[in-house]
């Protein structure tokens, strides 16, 4: 907030619940007030003089304290309204002073806390200080001559008696008068301050809210680029094949045939391809978005062979019988674990690390663990993790990230397979989970 904005910022008005406090401490200060009344009469502690009659007494108590029921509705009103009867209540010699001078030091602090325009209660408040010592000095230059010839018999100090009480009244009134403008402004500053911390979290959040949403168009766009790459690849593929059924369909049925077959598992798959990629282009396209991975199931060796080479005991374990893949869940599941395998290198300070990857009969899986500090929180606004999330949801996959039970940190992710996923010619069985994995890498030295 600027110097300018600082200066035409207001104050918002109380609080309906401030309003009803307002009121209950008006008709508290109020009934105190008339029992400190009652108790000024009772012991005849005139200070001010011969007092007016019992029902005047009570008009100027009253009219001195109740109007603290309005102070932080009306404060300019309230402080002029309580100056002037407090002045007018002393000159007509009213007994009750304590709670009467508490009144007006609220009324001046409000107006400093609570007051729209700055410059106005500066002037209102420093002109109500004003006009109390004026009247001060009033009553001092009216009460001298009227003091008792014996009033300081007992007097033993070096001050004149009649200057010491004039200067002690003169400071007693410096220091009530100084902290209720002191602190009218300091609270003030303190709700000006609170407005603006309020303003500057809101647009944190907000600023978050589009970096997240940035984050995920981005992830989004990607996706798309990586898919459409997909589909243009079985696309060409379904062509070849075509060429070649047409040119054999006639001297030799059983390629004709094989042709055929490949033509139907890459439509299929390539409807499927689509099907995602439409999904995720409902997002608006970002020009700046990065260009899409290559990666798939078939490195993510590498990344274990980087997390150890970092220092860590890493081991890759496949388990299931390996299928053919769609070139974008081979992708997705390769990302994902980079990005497991990447914020347990940052972030764990983890010494062992497990990636294991599940050929399921409907799905295949991809499971991360460490033994990093399993205390440590997860971010779910972080953009890594949105990143996760919308690569597993755009193909109804599932991903899990938190910590395991018996230490450490975990990732797994589950992407359902095609109906027609087949293994690929030649490709090595794997053992059932139970069983050891087919790729167990060498832990580290």
């Amino acid at each position: 907030m600027t110097v300018a904005q600082r200066d035409e910022w207001r104050r918002p008005g109380p609080t309906p619940e401030q309003r009803r406090n307002d009121l209950w401490l008006g008709l508290g200060v109020t009934a105190l007030a008339l029992v400190s009344l009652t108790l000024a009469r009772s012991t005849g502690a005139f200070l001010l003089g011969p007092p007016p009659s019992g029902q005047e007494q009570l008009f100027w108590t009253v009219a001195v304290t109740l109007p603290l029921i309005w102070r932080r509705r009306w404060p300019a009103a309230t402080l002029l309204i309580i100056s002037v009867v407090f002045i007018a209540a002393q000159a007509r010699s009213a007994p009750e002073t304590q709670f009467s001078s508490w009144a007006l030091f609220c009324a001046l602090y409000t107006v400093g806390a609570w007051g729209q325009d700055r410059q106005r209660s500066r002037r209102l408040r420093i002109g109500v200080i004003a006009t109390m010592f004026a009247w001060l000095g009033i009553y001092y230059a009216v009460s001298i001559d009227h003091i008792p010839p014996g009033a300081f018999a007992d007097a033993v100090g070096p001050v004149p008696p009649v200057l010491a009480a004039m200067v002690t009244g003169v400071l007693v009134n410096v220091l009530v008068f100084g902290f209720a403008y002191f602190f009218g402004e300091t609270a003030w500053v303190a709700a000006r301050r609170e407005h603006e911390l309020r303003t500057q979290a809101e647009n944190l959040r907000r600023s978050q809210a589009e970096a997240r949403e940035r984050a995920v168009l981005g992830e989004r766009v990607r996706i798309a680029r990586e898919l459409h790459d997909v589909v243009a690849h079985h696309v060409s593929v379904m062509g070849v094949q075509a060429s070649a059924c047409r040119r054999v369909f006639d001297r030799d049925p059983g390629k004709a045939r094989t042709a055929l077959t490949a033509i139907e598992q890459s439509a299929r798959t390539a409807v499927d391809e689509l099907r995602r990629m439409l999904g995720v282009l409902r997002a608006p396209a970002s020009t700046d978005a990065e260009p899409p991975a290559t990666g798939g199931v078939e490195r993510i060796g590498e990344l274990v062979e980087r997390a150890r080479a970092a220092g860590l005991t890493a081991t890759l374990g496949v388990y299931g019988d390996a299928v053919a893949l769609p070139e974008s869940v081979s992708q997705a599941a390769y990302r994902v674990t980079q990005e497991a395998v990447t914020n347990t290198l940052k972030h764990a300070g983890a010494n062992v690390l497990d990636v294991r990857v599940r050929y399921l009969a409907r799905e295949v899986e991809v499971d991360v663990t460490d033994d990093g500090r399993a205390g440590r929180r997860v971010n779910t606004l972080g953009l890594g993790l949105i990143g996760m999330h919308e690569r597993v949801s755009a193909h109804d996959g599932d991903l899990e990230a938190g910590p395991r039970a018996g230490g450490g940190w975990r990732v797994r992710a589950r992407f359902p397979l095609p109906a027609l996923a087949d293994p690929p010619v030649g490709a090595q069985r794997a053992p059932s989970d139970e069983q050891q994995p087919v790729v167990d890498t060498a832990r580290s030295a």
